[in-house]
């Protein structure tokens, strides 16, 4: 596996951790909430062979700090995003984003100005309301939630993790994708991004989506239980691009279908031909 996030470097929103491989133009990669850049890691190897991939978990999350008192909401991460692209000397990278990942990437684009070459959105957030009823009960009762003993508190992050799925995840991979926010820091971290959150931040970009200046690329899991697919059609409609469904597919493509989203990548007019046959 080639998915490690054992660099650091500083950020306005306290230390990242991040990762890179590969050889070729740049590709970033963008994960989303509860997850980490962890939920990437199927889908490196092939692509690393392609692109030179960078990726980071971003402030509040994962490997990276988790500060009390550092605000982390999407307003903040979009910032990093940019911080982070200007850090590695990037020009114009290839951006795959995921979940939340979808309205940090747009932010920076839209809102800061980071160009790209391309940008694949894949179940993101990006077009308000977004949210579960669990993710808008949590977010009115923080206080109720961020006390709670350790053995409840994983149980609800497994939980949640899992209502996330149509595909079983082998059981390190669960544990991957949970254990950041199982310390004490990490518990307080998960509840504070419930109270962060707010439909303003997609919200200051809506007006703009037509304006993205390189292709755009929407994929959706079809099955995805907290985003349906019909959000992602508003999405691909206000762009003006047409979705590509994954069939039979939750909210994570990357690591429920690895093969048939690479698949589909590979079928899309950009695709890079080092790709092919991995």
């Amino acid at each position: 596996m080639l998915w490690s996030v054992n660099n650091k470097t500083e950020t306005s929103a306290g230390t990242v951790a991040w990762g890179s491989a590969g050889e070729g133009p740049p590709l970033v990669l963008a994960h989303g909430w509860p997850w980490s850049s962890f939920s990437w890691h199927r889908m490196i190897l092939p692509l690393s062979r392609a692109y030179t991939c960078y990726w980071y978990d971003m402030p509040g999350f994962g490997r990276s700090a988790k500060d009390p008192e550092q605000a982390t909401g999407l307003d903040v991460q979009g910032r990093v995003f940019k911080e982070m692209v200007e850090f590695w000397e990037l020009d114009r990278p290839s951006v795959f984003a995921h979940d939340f990942g979808g309205a940090v990437t747009l932010r920076a684009n839209l809102l800061h100005d980071v160009a790209y070459t391309d940008l694949l959105l894949m179940n993101v957030v990006a077009v308000s309301p977004w949210g579960s009823e669990f993710f808008d009960h949590v977010s009115r009762h923080i206080d109720a939630f961020t006390p709670l003993p350790p053995h409840i508190h994983s149980a609800i992050v497994a939980a949640y993790i899992r209502s996330a799925l149509v595909s079983e995840l082998d059981e390190h991979e669960l544990h991957e994708l949970a254990s950041p926010w199982l310390t004490p820091e990490g518990q307080a971290s998960f509840y504070k991004q419930f109270a962060q959150a707010d439909d303003r931040f997609t919200d200051e970009f809506a007006d703009k989506l037509k304006a993205i200046d390189c292709p755009v690329t929407v994929i959706w899991g079809e099955k995805d239980p907290w985003i349906p697919v019909s959000r992602g059609h508003q999405l691909a409609g206000a762009i003006g691009v047409q979705l590509q469904a994954l069939e039979g597919v939750g909210h994570m493509p990357q690591l429920e279908a690895p093969r048939p989203l690479l698949d589909m990548i590979l079928s899309l007019p950009e695709a890079l031909p080092e790709l092919e046959g991995n």
